[in-house]
């Protein structure tokens, strides 16, 4: 394996890892209503586990209103069941056609868990990234071992690869920050 495939690799798992944080941190709940809270809800319908997204047409008309339109009326009932089972602490009210969320304000001390939680999933992607470098140094490794690099270009992988390690870290770190900043705005 050359120096470009390792790092090419290498580059695909840290991105990766990073865009995984960033669909972790949509589901993670703020102030503000947003589809993403209940999109990749799992519902009951039609006799198998389907993703609240695929049922419906999920809005926000207020700030803090989730409105849910279902494409068939009938599921309404296994849609409401499951939000009253997830943990997003949200109690559904419909019409018959439509179901409303509505999002109460955050206590102080349920954004501060909320902020533990965005800075848990932080330093798990900031490990999933630290482990992508070592498999990347070891790649290196055995590329050298079986002559593929020379020193002088094995030395300069791994400088490569610890570069793109910072550059993601700081991309978890702005992630982060900003849906710690979101959770605080009152």
């Amino acid at each position: 394996m050359g120096a470009d495939e390792i790092l090419l690799g290498t580059e695909e798992r840290l991105e990766a890892a990073v865009n995984h944080l960033a669909g972790q941190l949509k589901g993670v709940r703020t102030g503000r209503a947003s589809p993403s809270l209940v999109s990749d809800l799992q519902v009951n319908a039609y006799e198998s586990m389907t993703p609240l997204s695929q049922l419906g047409q999920i809005g926000c008309p207020e700030p803090r209103q989730i409105l849910i339109k279902p494409y068939d009326a009938s599921i309404i009932k296994a849609i409401e069941k499951a939000i009253q089972a997830s943990n997003l602490g949200l109690n559904p009210s419909s019409d018959g056609k439509v179901i409303r969320l509505v999002l109460p304000p955050l206590s102080e001390e349920r954004r501060r868990q909320l902020g533990k939680v965005v800075k848990d999933h932080g330093e798990e992607c900031l490990v999933a990234l630290r482990n992508v470098r070592r498999d990347g140094n070891k790649d290196a490794d055995q590329a050298l071992k079986d002559g593929e690099l020379t020193e002088d270009a094995h030395a300069d992988l791994k400088e490569q690869v610890q570069e793109l390690l910072k550059g993601y870290e700081g991309k978890v770190k702005d992630l982060v920050d900003k849906k710690t900043a979101e959770l605080m705005e009152i």
